[in-house]
C-alpha cells in the first residue's frame, strides 16, 4: 500500500463470522479522505464488524472494502496497518516510563515531539504532576494511572503515530468524570485532518463527526449528521432519546 491519502469505501459488502448467520449484507458507503465517521447501533449490531474489515482482521465474503481505490486485499497487512491506528476500550500500557509508553506510537520521536503530542492532547498537565513527570515509571496496564489519564496516554501515542486512518473502537467507555471533559477534547485534536471511524454507545462523544451511520441488524438504516439524524426521528432518534432519559433518571 502506497501513502494512504484516507478514502474509504465498501462496495456491496457481505460478511459473516458463521456459515448462515450474516453479520453484514450489501453494505455500501464512501468516506472521503479526512472525514470523521461515527458508527451507532445496539450491540452485536456490526458496527466493530466494518472497521475489523477494513483493518483486514477478516476478508468480506463478497463485495470489495477499498481504500484510495485499492482492495486492500491486495496488498500487505504491514504497508496498511502500518498506516492505521487503532485504540480499543481497554488501553494497554507497558511497565516503563510514560515517555517510553508514548514514545511507543513512534521509535525515533524526540522528547520534544512526545511533548508537544501530549499537550496536544491534554495530557502533559497531569504528567507533570507526577513524581517524575515523562519519567515516572508506570505498572504494566497503567494500574496507578486513572481510566482516564490511560487513555490520554494512548490519545498522545496515537497522535505521535499520525497515522492516515484511526479507529477509536468504545475508546471513550468507562471515562472518569474527572477527565472526560480533557479526554473529549483530546479526541477532537485526534480526529483532525485524517480519516477516522468512532464507535461509541455514549453518543455525546461522536456529536461532532461529520456523519454518522447508524447500523442495525447488519445494514445501515440511516447516514447523516447529529442534527439531521434527529430530524428524522427514525433509529438515531431513538437511540438518542433512550439514552437522555436513562441519564436524566440516573441524575
Amino acid at each position: 500500500m502506497d501513502r494512504i491519502r484516507g478514502s474509504v469505501e465498501f462496495r456491496n459488502v457481505d460478511f459473516s463470522y458463521e456459515d448462515g448467520i450474516p453479520v453484514l449484507t450489501d453494505v455500501s458507503f464512501k468516506v472521503e479522505a479526512g472525514e470523521s465517521i461515527a458508527l451507532v447501533g445496539e450491540t452485536g449490531a456490526g458496527k466493530t464488524t466494518i472497521v475489523n474489515l477494513l483493518s483486514r482482521f477478516y476478508d468480506t465474503d463478497s463485495g470489495e472494502v477499498l481504500i484510495d481505490g485499492t482492495d486492500v486485499r491486495t496488498v500487505t497487512l504491514e504497508s496498511l496497518r502500518s498506516q492505521m491506528g487503532i485504540m480499543l476500550q481497554d488501553t494497554f500500557l507497558f511497565a516503563a516510563t510514560i515517555r517510553e509508553n508514548i514514545r511507543y506510537g513512534k521509535l525515533d520521536a524526540t522528547d520534544e515531539e512526545i511533548e508537544r503530542a501530549a499537550r496536544a492532547v491534554n495530557a502533559h498537565d497531569f504528567i507533570m504532576k507526577l513524581e517524575n513527570g515523562y519519567d515516572t515509571e508506570i505498572r504494566e496496564r497503567g494500574s496507578r494511572l486513572s481510566v482516564g489519564q490511560r487513555q490520554l496516554i494512548s490519545f498522545a501515542r496515537a497522535l505521535l503515530a499520525d497515522p492516515r486512518i484511526l479507529i477509536l473502537d468504545e475508546a471513550t467507555s468507562n471515562i472518569d468524570t474527572q477527565t472526560e471533559r480533557l479526554v473529549q477534547d483530546g479526541i477532537k485534536k485526534l480526529l483532525k485532518n485524517r480519516t477516522s471511524f468512532v464507535i461509541a454507545h455514549r453518543l455525546s462523544t461522536i456529536r461532532d463527526c461529520d456523519r454518522i451511520m447508524v447500523i442495525n441488524g447488519g445494514v445501515i438504516t440511516e447516514s447523516g449528521t447529529h442534527e439531521e439524524l434527529l430530524s428524522m426521528k427514525g433509529d438515531y432518534y431513538s437511540l438518542y432519546m433512550s439514552q437522555y432519559r436513562f441519564l436524566s433518571e440516573g441524575a
